[in-house]
């Protein structure tokens, strides 16, 4: 199997996007994380869920974890609210970082390969041009690959 054939398709985030419209996305869609995308459908960047919520956690909480034991309960369950006006954009690393893609005729052993080696629970699939035809979740891959397994 290549990735072409297990790729599902995912809704993605810009830059532009509103950080609160990027979680929601995320969770009402119970996806592993989000693909954020260029004008042109490229991925510029593919973030676990771990990284986005990193997008939702103001900076000085993340900087500062006795700011954040600081803030009472009821301010602690609605911090995310803070985020309001700011976009993707505004919240991503300073550093750049490459997306987690592969190429539509990727094999499952490559898919996986990356996976782990970025420890990525998602997988932005390209076609020749670099833009997204489809992404894989780590559940999707590792169904395909217990499916698979059962025909030997």
């Amino acid at each position: 199997m290549k990735a072409r054939d297990i790729a599902m398709t995912m809704p993605t985030v810009t830059v532009d996007d509103p950080v609160v419209h990027a979680v929601r996305v995320m969770v009402v869609r119970r996806l592993p994380g989000l693909v954020v995308v260029d004008g042109k459908a490229r991925p510029t960047i593919v973030l676990p869920g771990t990284q986005v919520l990193r997008l939702a956690v103001p900076v000085s909480y993340q900087d500062d974890p006795a700011l954040a034991r600081a803030v009472d309960e009821a301010h602690a369950d609605v911090f995310w609210q803070e985020l309001a006006d700011l976009t993707v954009g505004q919240c991503l690393p300073r550093q750049p970082i490459r997306p987690v893609t592969v190429h539509a005729g990727a094999t499952l052993l490559e898919v996986a390969a990356l996976m782990g080696r970025l420890r990525s629970p998602l997988v932005a699939v390209v076609d020749d041009s670099g833009v997204l035809t489809g992404a894989i979740t780590l559940e999707r891959l590792l169904t395909s690959l217990a499916i698979a397994g059962l025909g030997t």
